[in-house]
């Protein structure tokens, strides 16, 4: 009953508007001072929208926190018939075990955390529930940032309802004998009562709101802690023992390690065929030299003799021997391009063999990182364990 505390604040604000009402002569007729009226109107009107701003996150909170009751006494009562074993397989994948809006968004993210250190049928360093479920979320659905203000904003209402009393009322007042001062006596009792009034009322609902609140939340608190008590009994995520943690990290390890070996056979594989094709182009360029020179140079002999010959028969042979001198150079010249391309080649060659060490280096450098942060990783549930 103390989560429906908060109707009574109304109950109370009704009585006491009426009683305000009443003694200003509203019911009879006689309204005795129009002002006054008028200005616990208004702190009565303020206090009214506090109360049903109030009240709007009461029910809020009431509908979580029965919310929790409910699905509390389901999980007591089908774990009792189901042998005392374990809930988890069957909420893990249910979106609807709550009703609320906010439990189910909660519990949502939970199920994600959880079901993201599973190992098996078992979870490894499973998060506590009350990380998600907890008196933050009571907090902010009962809006605690709002309401805790409240009781205050009901005293300073008073106290100022107090000051604009007495300033109406000595506003009022004047006079420099005794007749005079009599005459104007009614307007300060008057304003005396405005602040008497506010005073009074602002009291009385600073702390009776200050208990309906602390109630209320100290309601919900214990409804919380008891459904997370039932929640660690009966639906707990079963955790892995110390022994399985360490088998599946030495799996893992194993895994990363072949994943290795098999990078560095590939980049091994790699450095041998592109020291096959180096070696084969350099027979090829060795085979092309042999021909090409083999052949400029027995045109030259060639040449050479028939000059030789042409020499002692005719002027015709100086004509020969300039044209095999002509030829030697264009076989040089052909030579000398031979080569250049052949060098343009094995820069190029060079080139791709140095990207592809930096990348083997990367890789690796990579790989290393992985494996030293895993093995952190495992060190760290090693020593939770």
């Amino acid at each position: 009953m103390k989560n429906k505390l908060f109707y009574g604040l109304f109950v109370v604000y009704v009585v006491m508007v009426v009683f305000i009402l009443y003694i200003n002569g509203v019911f009879t007729g006689n309204v005795a001072s129009l002002s006054n009226l008028l200005i616990n109107g208004a702190f009565l009107a303020l206090i009214g929208c506090l109360f049903l701003i109030s009240a709007a996150s009461f029910l809020q909170l009431n509908h979580l926190t029965d919310d929790l009751q409910r699905v509390g006494a389901a999980l007591q009562a089908e774990y009792k018939e189901g042998g005392n074993k374990n809930l988890w397989a069957a909420l893990q994948d249910r979106k609807d075990v709550f009703e609320d809006e906010n439990l189910r968004v909660a519990f949502g993210k939970y199920r994600m955390r959880v079901r993201g250190s599973r190992v098996g049928k078992r979870y490894a360093n499973v998060c506590d529930i009350e990380e998600y479920l907890n008196e933050d979320l009571l907090d902010r659905v009962g809006s605690s940032y709002f309401n805790s203000g409240i009781s205050g904003t009901m005293t300073g209402l008073g106290i100022l309802g107090t000051f604009i009393g007495l300033s109406l009322g000595l506003g009022s007042f004047s006079g420099d004998d005794i007749y005079t001062i009599s005459d104007n006596v009614g307007p300060l009792l008057s304003g005396m009562k405005v602040a008497f009034h506010t005073s009074v009322y602002g009291i009385i609902f600073s702390l009776l709101f200050n208990y309906v609140y602390r109630s209320i939340m100290a309601d919900a608190y214990g409804k919380l802690n008891l459904f997370l008590d039932i929640f660690k009994q009966c639906a707990m995520p079963p955790v892995g023992s110390g022994d399985e943690n360490t088998a599946t990290m030495l799996v893992y390890q194993a895994n990363t390690a072949n994943y290795m070996k098999q990078l560095l056979e590939l980049a091994k594989g790699e450095a041998k065929d592109q020291v096959r094709a180096l070696e084969h182009m350099a027979d090829q360029f060795v085979e092309q030299l042999q021909a090409v020179m083999g052949a400029e140079l027995k045109g030259v002999g060639n040449a050479l003799q028939d000059a030789a010959q042409a020499q002692e028969t005719s002027t015709e042979s100086s004509k020969q021997v300039l044209d095999a001198a002509r030829a030697l150079v264009e076989s040089g010249r052909s030579m000398q391009e031979a080569m250049d391309q052949m060098l343009k080649r094995q820069e190029r060659f060079a080139k791709e063999l140095e990207e592809q060490k930096e990348l083997i280096a990367s890789s690796c450098e990579e790989i290393s990182r992985d494996v030293s942060s895993q093995l952190y990783t495992f060190e760290q549930m090693r020593d939770l364990v």
